[in-house]
């Protein structure tokens, strides 16, 4: 059983995902970034298309895989490239392996049994966040009261309206969750102009992100009273306590059929269990950094992924 990680392998999910693999008795094939080391994709045509990855001196068919896992990196992004000319052959080399690979990631499931987390064209969802909360509601979670706009007098009139309000942005670029001040703010509000942004009532409540892997998930309550969990050592002083949080049935069969909706075998899902409630979902993560819920609050998540890529036919 062969299983292909995309990705640099020092960074903690890949390594995590890896030593998972192993664990299971996995054939573990790396492709770095930087794709150097022989690395190369062909696509043959005749009875039908196959796709051929040579890497580490092996040349593998997509029927020998059995998973793809891909956190992958745009070869301007390398720190193995940077500063190289453009001109250089290292460059271009790499541009073009990257391209076969995400062909090979968007094909596989098409074409063989091979399992991949996640397909780049389904992480797409991820870049529209109102996109992304049609989906949401139609799996039956809440989602926040929501304005997106570039209109300076319709975020003090959302701000009037709903009390304590937040900001972030409506794009797949990660962003900080930030308390919106009315007076504080009001001079800023001049920049929404040049971008639109994101403000949604801020909800009372636990956070608690579910991994979904497969119909498997996998859940951490956040304690912490800053607005945005993750940076809660910048905003409050001290980082947030994950503890693992066990899921209403009803809920982890929501986020599983809200995962698989867009296409995401493997996704990071935001919750906020609201005092009134509402199960309240924020966002769907396609490729989630799982590693800082593991290892807190005890989650087997990279086992989980190792399981899902290793045995393609359960």
């Amino acid at each position: 059983m062969t299983v292909l990680l995309w990705g640099v392998p020092s960074e903690p999910p890949m390594a995590l995902v890896g030593d998972a693999l192993r664990a299971l008795g996995a054939d573990v094939v790396l492709a770095h970034p930087s794709h150097s080391g022989g690395c190369d994709v062909a696509f043959r045509t005749g009875d039908r298309l196959e796709v051929e990855l040579t890497i580490g001196g092996r040349t593998l068919r997509l029927d020998d895989l059995t998973g793809i896992y891909l956190r992958s990196v745009e070869p301007e992004a390398v720190p193995e490239l940077d500063g190289l000319p453009a001109e250089d052959p290292r460059r271009a080399h790499a541009r073009r392996v990257y391209d076969g690979l995400v062909g090979l990631t968007e094909l596989a499931d098409h074409l063989s049994a091979c399992r991949v987390l996640n397909p780049l064209s389904a992480m797409a969802s991820n870049l529209s966040k109102p996109f992304q909360a049609q989906a949401v509601l139609r799996a039956g979670f809440a989602t926040p009261a929501t304005l997106v706009t570039d209109d300076a007098e319709e975020v003090l009139a959302f701000a009037a309206l709903h009390g304590q309000v937040v900001y972030k942005s409506c794009s797949g670029v990660r962003s900080i969750v930030t308390a919106f001040d009315p007076v504080g703010d009001r001079e800023r509000l001049a920049r929404l102009r040049w971008c639109p942004v994101q403000f949604q009532e801020r909800i009372a409540g636990p956070d608690v992100r579910v991994h979904v892997v497969g119909d498997e998930t996998y859940a951490a309550a956040a304690t912490t009273t800053a607005v945005d969990y993750r940076y809660a050592r910048s905003q409050v002083g001290s980082d947030a306590r994950l503890a693992a949080h066990r899921l209403d049935d009803d809920v982890a069969e929501r986020c599983v059929a809200l995962a698989a909706s867009l296409g995401l075998p493997f996704a990071g899902i935001d919750l906020k269990l609201s005092p009134d409630g509402r199960v309240v979902c924020f966002e769907v993560n396609p490729s989630p950094g799982f590693s800082w819920y593991e290892q807190e609050a005890g989650l087997p998540i990279s086992s989980a992924v190792a399981r899902y890529l290793r045995n393609a036919s359960t």
